[in-house]
């Protein structure tokens, strides 16, 4: 049966860290199966621009382009922390960019997909930076910067972010469900699949699902998978293979 895997938030940081070799036994292994898959945001800790971050992920952007080159279509939405990927690294990873959200017709079942934040509606500061982010003016003015001043710029607003997080409400950093519910809507989605929240789990909202992306941690690597029958996830080992 043909099956679409979506997975999100691996916030890798390089190559050489153990969730990018977990991300390269899956592309070689259990991804070959699906018929497509779905990157929804923060595959990347942070993204200064493809000319100073494509060196430091180059790996793994080529596992995605052999994954593409063997016949499985890759999309990837940009998320809050990998917002600047461009042309260039469309062009390294065969990956292709999607708005955020996206709206469209998965195994019979219409279906929005978004990297998740666009749902967080109650976090007002965030919802200022998006409005910055997902703007390509405002992104390519970043981008003309030097390569020097992104890199502080994103260490600064690394750390900004950090310390916001741990001053805000627990339940503001998570979805409205009136947004969930009045985007789907507007899209006519039945199904809403995101990541960005880190709260794997799947809910209802007045007829609608909607199912959370799991990030990745050291000791928990998940892919959700749909096919005709339904939404089910696996649960990768240390070198990317299916546990179960």
């Amino acid at each position: 049966m043909p099956a679409t895997h979506f997975i999100a938030d691996l916030h890798l940081v390089d190559d050489r860290e153990p969730a990018a070799r977990r991300l390269a036994g899956y592309l070689h292994g259990p991804a070959r199966d699906a018929d497509a898959l779905y990157v929804l945001g923060d595959l990347f800790d942070v993204w200064i621009g493809d000319d100073g971050s494509i060196p430091r992920h180059a790996a793994t952007l080529d596992a995605f382009a052999r994954l593409a080159v063997a016949g499985v279509p890759v999309f990837f939405v940009r998320g809050n922390r990998d917002f600047a990927v461009g042309a260039a690294f469309e062009s390294r990873s065969r990956m292709r960019i999607l708005a955020d959200p996206t709206a469209f017709t998965l195994h019979g079942v219409p279906t929005l997909i978004a990297h998740g934040d666009v749902f967080c509606s109650d976090d007002i500061a965030h919802q200022a930076f998006r409005a910055k982010y997902t703007d390509a003016r405002w992104r390519n003015r970043r981008l003309a910067l030097p390569l020097w001043l992104r890199r502080t710029v994103a260490r600064r607003a690394r750390r900004r972010s950090t310390t916001a997080k741990q001053s805000k409400p627990a339940d503001i950093m998570d979805v409205n469900a009136d947004t969930v519910r009045t985007l789907a809507v507007a899209h006519g989605a039945r199904r809403v699949i995101h990541g960005h929240t880190h709260r794997p789990d799947d809910h209802a909202h007045d007829g609608i699902e909607r199912h959370v992306l799991a990030d990745w941690r050291d000791d928990r690597a998940e892919v959700m998978i749909v096919d005709a029958g339904g939404v089910a996830r696996r649960r990768l080992d240390r070198a990317g293979r299916f546990v179960d």
